[in-house]
């Protein structure tokens, strides 16, 4: 257990690591933060980094057995749903973005520079992502759960989810359109654009699925306390730690511009003259 806590921990750190310097990238190119496209981006490890460090605060005190009071616990519980709810939000938020910029370039720079567009969006994701957290807060308030709680529950999480995977299908298809009608010089984006969407799918649904690992682990608790903690050591890899680290593959690595500004960072000391001229240039 301790080796495999170990390892959790190095995966953790480096991650935290990767996602704090493309927010520091992020937060030094003002090209960024006037980019819908980057600003979703931004929140995106902003989120990811938070659930990261604190899932892994609460695992590591509940592999050291450490007791905390019951309030304290109720708050960081309720932070920890409402950023897991905000990630598959956003990533539905940056395949629509995408999708207007395939397919409506025109309106494309009107509503990515509209902060005012922005400022419903982001309340709109903030309020669709508190909605699962607050329900769920307020039902332990009433007491214990029951089964009608409970089915109230996976159904408003099978809702969420069937609304969001709506949203990706009727992107991906959109832009598959727009592929197939662009010219060769175009298709290069469009194509790129189209396993950006997939991508985004595939970490939502990792995303949406930790919401019922709780369901799979609790049943295996009063058959094997081992298996129960290797399923969920493997639960908080695969669905806690590999979603937060598609994130920094799909953009900081595969988009260039950003690339650039941000292995200039990465190799500071060094400072590569064109990776520099290009950063200046940003």
């Amino acid at each position: 257990d301790n080796d495999i806590l170990g390892v959790l921990q190095v995966l953790v750190g480096i991650f935290l690591y990767v996602n704090c310097l493309m927010i520091f990238t992020f937060l030094k190119k003002e090209v960024f933060r006037g980019d819908t496209r980057y600003i979703l981006f931004a929140q995106t490890l902003f989120v990811d980094s938070a659930v990261l460090f604190l899932t892994d605060v609460m695992l590591l005190m509940t592999a050291f057995q450490v007791r905390i009071h019951m309030i304290s616990c109720i708050i960081v519980s309720v932070v920890v749903a409402v950023l897991k709810s905000c990630t598959p939000m956003t990533l539905v938020a940056m395949c629509l973005e995408r999708y207007v910029a395939i397919c409506m370039p025109l309106r494309h720079a009107d509503i990515s520079s509209s902060s005012r567009i922005r400022f419903f969006g982001f309340l709109i994701i903030w309020t669709i992502s508190s909605i699962t957290a607050l329900f769920t807060f307020v039902t332990y308030l009433c007491g214990p759960p029951k089964f009608t709680v409970l089915k109230s529950r996976a159904i408003m999480l099978l809702t969420f989810f069937l609304m969001m995977i709506s949203v990706i299908i009727f992107t991906y298809i959109k832009i598959m359109i727009a592929a197939r009608a662009a010219s060769s010089e175009k298709k290069k984006s469009t194509s790129k654009c189209l396993r950006t969407v997939l991508l985004h799918g595939f970490q939502m649904f990792l995303c949406v699925v930790q919401f019922i690992t709780p369901y799979i682990e609790m049943p295996l608790w009063k058959l094997d306390i081992i298996v129960f903690i290797n399923v969920r050591y493997s639960n908080f890899i695969m669905f806690i730690i590999v979603p937060r680290c598609l994130s920094p593959l799909i953009y900081g690595l595969r988009d260039e511009k950003f690339f650039a500004v941000l292995r200039h960072y990465a190799v500071f000391p060094f400072n590569f003259p064109t990776t520099a001229y290009f950063c200046q240039n940003c």
